[in-house]
């Protein structure tokens, strides 16, 4: 499903970091080494239809490659 974050992300939270990930090995050869997290966090979301819902959406990030694969995981409101 596409979508777009609209605004900021709020209420962070770590919810993984190293090898407590179970990716971790396919971020690191996709994306490279770093100090990964999995983190989670609730934002304002605009959907493809045009529709905007708040949403918590998690993602991984790791210092100096940023936040990549955002995934919606389900709708607030």
């Amino acid at each position: 499903m596409f979508f777009e974050i609209v605004g900021s992300i709020e209420r962070t939270e770590t919810i993984a970091t190293g090898s407590g990930i179970r990716e971790i090995r396919q971020l690191r050869a996709k994306y490279g080494d770093g100090k990964w997290r999995k983190c989670k966090g609730i934002a304002s979301i605009r959907l493809q239809d045009g529709r905007i819902r708040l949403a918590e959406v998690h993602w991984y990030e790791a210092h100096r490659l940023g936040k990549r694969k955002l995934k919606l995981k389900r709708f607030l409101d």
